[in-house]
């Protein structure tokens, strides 16, 4: 591992700190300010000339001062002779812009991977990305990662009754995560069927599969944005006599009205990982977060001994 070097972005130092304790590492010394018109300043602090580089930044808001910062450490290291650089993005923001759903429209998440590309990362290692088919945007290796594997585990330590559990999908679209958690953890399938009213709102009309009356549901999203439909979605099957409903999500972005809507939600219990660091005037008593640390740290050590890290993806998948 002598030739690793782990580096943090403003963005979630925690995180990066927890990576570089699991892999026994010292985490590489970077400066990071800003001059006062505001623009960014980056100065490598440490050799990296024929190192291996890992840049960890998720482009979570402050979105653009967060993905301009990641740009500027990429061309840093690269500057610096740097042999490899991977940009570790837990987070991918601009990732629900990835297709023109009206006409003259961006499509943003293509013109972000392409400027990460340009310059100068080699790699990218991201996790949960909000479609997959992003993975293609990008002209350089992506290694995707989920973080199905920490919640699974997050509710199995809970010791909750098998033939009880419910695993909801909150929509059609988040049937196949749905799934995937029912070969993991057991119990039944439901899914909601959600209707779109307008880019803000959706409203919840009928129930597909298993019954949810006097269940305790389960229900995985991505993410939790303004906490508009999985709150939605909670309400509808509190309504339709759930017992329990606990909710996991890979990403807490909780932007907006989010955190009173969970507040006010009929919900017993929301797990997010640290993907995104969460602020302390968002932390409620029902929010728990689990560490991606380990599972992050394990893809940097297969990366940079390039071996495969399809079996990270194998568990994940189950």
């Amino acid at each position: 591992m002598r030739e690793l070097k782990i580096f943090s972005g403003k963005a979630n130092v925690p995180l990066t700190t927890r990576i570089c304790e699991y892999l026994n590492l010292p985490l590489a010394g970077i400066s990071l300010s800003k001059f006062p018109d505001g623009e960014n300043f980056c100065k490598i602090d440490e050799d990296v000339r024929g190192r291996d580089v890992f840049l960890v930044q998720p482009t979570c808001p402050p979105v653009n001062d967060n993905l301009m910062e990641l740009l500027i450490m990429i061309d840093s290291c690269k500057r610096a002779s740097a042999e490899r650089v991977t940009a570790v993005i837990p987070y991918f923001g601009y990732a629900r812009q990835d297709r023109k759903d009206e006409g003259r429209v961006p499509i943003t998440a293509k013109l972000v991977a392409n400027i990460i590309t340009r310059a100068g990362a080699d790699r990218v290692l991201t996790m949960d990305l909000h479609a997959h088919q992003l993975q293609g945007f990008f002209d350089i290796p992506v290694d995707h990662l989920y973080a199905a594997p920490v919640l699974n585990d997050h509710f199995l330590d809970m010791n909750l009754p098998l033939d009880q559990v419910v695993i909801v999908s909150p929509d059609v679209g988040s049937n196949k995560r749905a799934l995937g958690h029912v070969r993991r953890l057991g119990g039944e399938l439901a899914i909601i069927e959600k209707r779109r009213v307008n880019a803000l709102e959706t409203e919840q009309k009928n129930i597909i599969g298993s019954s949810v009356r006097g269940k305790i549901c389960l229900m995985f999203d991505d993410m939790i944005t303004t906490a508009g439909s999985v709150c939605g979605a909670a309400r509808f099957i509190h309504e339709q006599g759930a017992r329990e409903i606990h909710i996991a999500a890979t990403h807490g972005v909780l932007c907006g009205p989010a955190v009173d809507r969970l507040r006010e939600a009929p919900v017993d219990s929301i797990a997010i990982t640290d993907s995104i660091p969460l602020d302390e005037s968002k932390r409620l008593p029902k929010i728990k977060v689990l560490t991606v640390a380990p599972l992050l740290a394990e893809a940097i050590k297969r990366i940079h001994h390039d071996q495969s890290i399809s079996v990270l993806f194998d568990s994940s998948k189950d």
